[in-house]
């Protein structure tokens, strides 16, 4: 698989793409259109996010990190965080529980 091929940009949107989903690990693939957002929240277990293509702000317990395309974040269990599109960007996201 090529990952970032897995999902498209939309106008206005933030699109996902599950790729495994059971009771120990989330993977899901996103693609965010400039300026959309995924309000912030918390997580019931250990997130990493690596950027596929593009940009992406994401702020983890208050503090905020800038990747861009092959860098990674680990979001810890129960840390509020948020994540945005200072452009287009797609990013993996796998969650374990």
């Amino acid at each position: 698989l090529k990952l970032k091929e897995q999902v498209a940009y939309q106008e206005g949107q933030v699109v996902s793409k599950t790729l495994v989903q059971n009771e120990l690990v989330s993977v899901t693939i996103f693609s965010f259109d400039k300026d959309e957002e995924i309000s912030t929240h918390a997580s019931g277990g250990d997130a990493m996010v690596t950027v596929l293509e593009g940009k992406g702000r994401f702020t983890v317990g208050g503090e905020v990190f800038i990747l861009t395309e092959g860098e990674t974040l680990i979001m810890p269990k129960d840390i509020p965080h948020a994540v945005y599109g200072e452009e287009q960007f797609k990013m993996l996201l796998t969650v374990s529980f």
